[in-house]
């Protein structure tokens, strides 16, 4: 055992992809409906670069989870059946992306219903994961996730692995943490229609970043849950990057790629 998995698991990886689509850019900027530009860009996300995304999994035997706001789902349900098709995990990411921070009354209960419904009925399967979109969690979103049978939630950035986290009346999540140095969002950010005008990093830059931070993670036997958005990852340049990131990665001895509700369910039965 090294670390904290069993055997002789040294490190495992999680790949999150979050489908967002323009649903962020929309809920950021309600214009941006009305703005072919840049709601394009982030519609280049489900019909062009998950295609590629999927086969670049496909090719390396890695399964992934893929975290997809409702209003995505409805949109562009063929890309959900085939994520699912796949054996992707499919996870709940809010309906057009409200942070649950910015939430009142019952609006967060029913923004929870209505993705994992839309979900459920294009899978056959409710969702057991959450990541809450901008990772803005409310005080009441454990407990109301816990009400609905989730397993984990993948907002909060407590530790480098997983921990359980307190839901209330004695109930507990699987926390699958998080952190904006491993996420595309803080590197690629030009979007002027958000207010997002910073100068891009180039892939040789993020690939420094994220590789580094898997080789000490490697060494501490934690786990390494890295955030990708297909409208921003999914670029040229981009792509082959994470590519290399991956082939990478898998020549280290003993490194695992995993689903988060398969690492969540083995953490869960542990604890």
């Amino acid at each position: 055992m090294a670390g904290i998995w069993p055997g002789e698991t040294r490190c495992v990886v999680m790949l999150g992809f979050d489908v967002d689509g323009p649903s962020a850019m929309i809920r950021r900027n309600p214009q941006v409906e009305h703005m072919p530009s840049a709601r394009s860009m982030g519609e280049f996300g489900p019909t062009v670069a998950l295609p590629r995304i999927l086969a670049l999994l496909a090719e390396r035997a890695i399964h992934a989870s893929f975290y997809i706001p409702g209003w995505v789902a409805e949109r562009w349900p063929g890309a959900v059946e085939q994520i699912h098709a796949a054996g992707h995990e499919i996870a709940h990411h809010g309906y057009l992306h409200e942070p649950p921070a910015t939430l009142e009354g019952d609006e967060e209960a029913n923004v929870l219903d209505r993705g994992s419904e839309i979900l459920e009925r294009l899978t056959g399967e409710r969702p057991l994961g959450y990541r809450s979109p901008s990772w803005e969690l409310s005080p009441r979103s454990l407990r109301l996730l816990a009400d609905r049978g989730f397993v984990y939630d993948s907002s909060l950035m407590g530790d480098d692995a997983p921990y359980m986290v307190d839901a209330g009346d004695g109930r507990r999540l699987v926390e699958i943490p998080v952190h904006w140095s491993l996420d595309d969002a803080p590197y690629y950010p030009f979007n002027p229609a958000t207010g997002r005008t910073e100068v891009m990093a180039s892939p040789a830059q993020v690939f420094d970043t994220w590789f580094s931070a898997f080789e000490e993670i490697y060494m501490r036997g934690r786990a390494y849950t890295l955030t990708l958005h297909p409208w921003i990852s999914g670029r040229a340049g981009r792509l082959s990057m994470l590519e290399r990131l991956i082939d990478q990665m898998r020549r280290f001895e003993h490194v695992e790629f995993a689903r988060a509700i398969d690492v969540a369910r083995a953490f869960a039965a542990q604890a």
